[in-house]
């Protein structure tokens, strides 16, 4: 079945959600991130996706002790991306309890750090591919580079990378709906896991992406439409279980 993955988005020590990935264009959503993973979870979340959205800006994570304190308040595993750009961070990352890291700039930038980040930690290492008109973006969205998303998922692939987070940074918290076109895309062409993320707005939105999971699309990572109450998370979850 399709995972649903709540977002915890962590910008000056608070939970917060972008638009379009344009850190001016900010809302807040609580100040405690604790305590919001801790909500997801008791309302049967299977997974939580925490992002240091400072340290995606800085290449330096900004919010460690807020991590170790959600990987070790949780029961459920964590996917930890933002900032990761040695494997001293990566390291830092997994000895404090992250289930998995997600790489993004790096993935780009420094490809043999990927390569030894997948070789220690198999199967346990994401990469996140965002893009914007279908060109990857990086350093907290703000460089888009001419390397189509396909392009850096099937480079990501020879080096051992089995899972990928897509993002329509153009959709990313604007509740417009996730490009379920170049999700299945990327899904079809790479024949890799694909978790979806982007957009998502409504009920509606998981069941097309339901609809063409069989491809490889195991999940999809909501943010905004949870916070601003579009979605019910733990009435999704039980309609999720009788439709066909």
């Amino acid at each position: 079945m399709l995972e649903l993955i709540p977002a915890v988005d962590m910008k000056g020590g608070k939970c917060v959600r972008l638009q379009e990935g344009i850190a001016s264009r900010v809302t807040e959503y609580g100040d405690d991130p604790v305590a919001m993973a801790l909500h997801w979870e008791s309302l049967g979340a299977t997974r939580l996706h925490l992002i240091d959205l400072d340290g995606a800006l800085t290449g330096q994570a900004a919010h460690l002790d807020i991590a170790k304190n959600i990987f070790h308040s949780l029961r459920i595993p964590v996917e930890f991306g933002g900032g990761l750009r040695t494997l001293e961070q990566i390291e830092t990352m997994f000895e404090l309890g992250a289930d998995r890291v997600i790489l993004g700039t790096v993935a780009v930038d420094n490809p043999d750090l990927v390569k030894e980040a997948v070789k220690r930690h198999p199967g346990a290492v994401l990469v996140g591919i965002d893009a914007r008109n279908g060109n990857v973006a990086l350093r907290g969205w703000v460089d888009v580079t001419s390397i189509t998303a396909v392009d850096l998922a099937l480079r990501m692939k020879a080096l051992g990378i089995e899972r990928i987070i897509y993002t329509d940074v153009a959709r990313d918290g604007m509740l417009t709906g996730v490009n379920i076109k170049e999700t299945e895309n990327l899904c079809v062409q790479t024949e890799m896991k694909i978790i979806a993320s982007g957009g998502v707005a409504s009920e509606d939105d998981i069941r097309k992406l339901r609809e063409i999971h069989a491809c490889g699309i195991e999940g999809v990572i909501l943010g905004r439409a949870l916070y601003d109450r579009k979605i019910d998370f733990t009435e999704l979850r039980s309609k999720m279980l009788n439709w066909q």
